[in-house]
């Protein structure tokens, strides 16, 4: 079932518009709140398509998601009770609980860790702010992880992506499906 195929070529023809960055600011800051799709999905295509840009997409990334984020965060301090059943709706209501006894252990070096990781963020800001985490280590902790993470994915892909580019497009399968299980994994496994 060749599914990654279709979307890598589409995403690519995607990014060359000119709103595209826009609509990566916009799906950076969802995606911290409740959309299920990273931000890198569209990071990756459109820093193929602008790789001197790369860099700046990054910045316009980091800030949109922590942007996100701080919602997130306001959603749990304010309307958790509301936000709890759309979580277990959403299937997240285990992941959630899993992510209140990290709170507990680590305290804001989870949010670090969970903004440059592969786990949904959004569970880290829903659960930062219905945590009572400080707003200032957690806008800290966000800004150094979720950058750390989208200028390492800008910075490679600038540097050897268009060299890569054919080679990614022949093994997109692999890679999307391989991204699949490694997410299932990572659930599992949280």
């Amino acid at each position: 079932m060749k599914l990654f195929t279709g979307l890598y070529d589409g995403t690519l023809r995607a990014a060359s518009h000119r709103h595209a960055p826009f609509y990566l600011g916009g799906v950076s800051a969802a995606e911290a709140v409740f959309f299920p799709i990273p931000p890198d999905v569209m990071l990756i295509p459109l820093s193929l398509a602008r790789p001197q840009r790369a860099l700046w997409l990054a910045l316009l990334t980091t800030f949109c998601s922590v942007a996100g984020g701080l919602l997130g965060y306001l959603l749990g301090w304010w309307a958790f009770d509301g936000v709890a059943p759309l979580l277990e709706r959403a299937g997240y209501g285990t992941q959630f609980a899993n992510v209140q006894a990290m709170f507990d252990r680590w305290g804001v070096w989870i949010v670090l860790v969970a903004g440059f990781s592969p786990v949904p963020y959004k569970l880290f800001t829903l659960a930062s702010g219905f945590m009572g985490l400080a707003l200032l280590p957690f806008l800290l902790a966000s800004f150094v992880g979720r950058g750390a993470r989208f200028f390492l994915v800008a910075w490679l892909v600038g540097r050897f992506g268009p060299a890569v580019q054919d080679y990614i497009r022949d093994y997109v399968e692999i890679i999307g499906w391989g991204t699949v299980l490694a997410l299932i994994l990572a659930f599992i496994l949280l």
